[in-house]
């Protein structure tokens, strides 16, 4: 199992405590994936990343969903090889 992430560079100049949103899951739990493969989007202070597949597999657990807010550092979804 994987945990995914929104990777820690873009979190560099971003104050602590703020939280990003995700905006969107283009993936669902049980869908296949291949390394790379954009997942879904997030908006960190006006600016939207793409949370991609680190490595192919299923996509075991959305871990947080569409519309809500996470902080930095926490697990978005897992991904089972």
């Amino acid at each position: 199992m994987t945990d995914i992430v929104l990777d820690d560079a873009v979190w560099a100049d971003v104050e602590e405590g703020t939280e990003a949103l995700l905006q969107e899951w283009q993936v669902a739990e049980g869908d296949s994936v291949d390394a790379g493969d954009v997942l879904g989007v997030a908006e960190l202070v006006k600016t939207t990343h793409e949370i991609t597949a680190p490595s192919a597999g299923k996509i075991a657990r959305l871990a947080v969903a569409a519309d809500d807010t996470f902080g930095r550092g926490a697990v978005l979804a897992v991904l089972e090889a």
